[in-house]
């Protein structure tokens, strides 16, 4: 969780930047539990302290570090879309699996972390949870809107089946990709 600035030295994007790509780098090299915040901080070229200055665990840190690179894999569908909301879905959720496949062992550990840290948990549930569970309710509700997905459903329960599902399938090691996401589609479309 990022801390704000209450004096001393401005917050420097570069150093922030900085210790997220050592980060992710390093945690994807080695493994989450075998990376300190030393290491990390070594790695970006700035003190462990300005480190602390911004987040307050390493699972923090790694959380943003992947929830911005996330917006560039799996960044929200835009509801003004023409396309059949189908076809949304499918190619939302195609990117999120991308990403959680190449990130599979970070995400396993961040997901075991939130499990031990409750304020860790809330972070993790508001950053990273909640926003794409509100991206698939409202891919849901366009497509109820347009007729293309009954109105008598739930989305936020769909929503919370199609999370379950694959958030079953990081946690064992199961296959996420294309393929999955045209099976789940089909499921609650056909």
């Amino acid at each position: 969780m990022n801390k704000e600035s209450t004096g001393g030295r401005p917050i420097s994007a570069q150093a922030s930047a900085a210790l997220k790509e050592a980060a992710l780098r390093l945690v994807r090299a080695k493994g989450y539990n075998k990376v300190s915040i030393a290491v990390i901080a070594k790695e970006a070229g700035v003190a462990r302290q300005t480190l602390y200055n911004r987040w307050n665990t390493k699972a923090d840190l790694v959380l943003d570090a992947l929830f911005e690179e996330a917006q560039n894999y799996a960044a929200a569908p835009s509801l003004n879309d023409t396309r059949d909301s189908r076809v949304l879905l499918e190619e939302f959720l195609t990117n999120v699996f991308h990403h959680l496949t190449d990130n599979g062992d970070m995400m396993r550990a961040l997901i075991a972390a939130a499990q031990i840290d409750r304020a860790f948990h809330d972070t993790f549930y508001a950053k990273f949870v909640l926003p794409r569970d509100r991206m698939i309710t409202d891919l849901l509700r366009l497509a109820q809107t347009r007729g293309e997905f009954s109105s008598d459903r739930n989305a936020e329960l769909v929503s919370g089946f199609i999370h379950g599902a694959f958030w079953y399938r990081l946690l064992n090691r199961k296959a996420l990709n294309a393929d999955f996401a045209r099976a789940i589609i089909s499921e609650f479309f056909d």
